[in-house]
């Protein structure tokens, strides 16, 4: 699936890679969606782990909280090179394509709720640089852990050769997120001050 896309992939090629007749992934997975969905989910959570992983163990210890939000936007680099085939999938394979009527809906909850746990990482990586966890704060976070490692690994990911990411690319990324986090999310809106009624007393 990362090399062709999940359009492309059929039960009959799944079967050969396998070594087992067409039969017995229908018997296992139900259908070629829910195959898919498993495979994608796998890797999913697995990435996860991983980030979540990282982000406190730079969290441990470290002076700079930024420590733990560059830790999280590697999280990519490392894990392709465990599993360089898994981190392809996950970037080239869009999510909401695995979605469709005939998926279980029991697999379609757990690809949704994929975005609960990174939502989850997002607001305590902000509580950790700001002590916020609000909208503008959690914006900020997804744009290191997220929009940057995206923009600037994609293309070593994604490549036909499986190559660790060079050390520069690392470098440069965990300068870019820095940068980014120099500049705070805007304050939060002061709310109005409330004036107690005063009690009204009868003559």
């Amino acid at each position: 699936m990362a090399d062709v896309g999940a359009d492309r992939v059929t039960v009959r090629e799944l079967a050969s890679a396998a070594g087992v007749p067409n039969g017995t992934i229908y018997h296992a997975f139900g259908s070629l969606g829910a195959v898919l969905a498993r495979t994608w989910l796998r890797a999913a959570n697995d990435f996860l782990d991983l980030q979540r992983e990282l982000a406190d163990r730079a969290k441990t210890g470290a002076e700079d909280p930024s420590a733990a939000v560059v830790a999280a936007a590697l999280a990519p680099a490392e894990f392709a090179e465990r599993r360089s085939a898994a981190a392809r999938m996950l970037l080239t394979v869009e999510r909401d394509r695995l979605l469709g009527p005939r998926l279980p809906a029991e697999l379609a909850d757990e690809l949704i709720g994929i975005d609960a746990r990174l939502v989850s990482l997002l607001v305590g990586l902000s509580e950790t640089v700001w002590n916020r966890r609000d909208g503008a704060a959690v914006e900020v976070m997804t744009t290191c852990v997220v929009d940057l490692p995206s923009a600037l690994l994609r293309g070593a990911l994604t490549g036909a050769e499986t190559r660790p990411v060079p050390q520069r690319l690392r470098e440069r990324l965990a300068a870019a997120v820095r940068a980014v986090l120099t500049v705070p999310p805007p304050p939060l809106p002061r709310r109005p001050a409330t004036t107690r009624k005063q009690p009204t007393t009868k003559d």
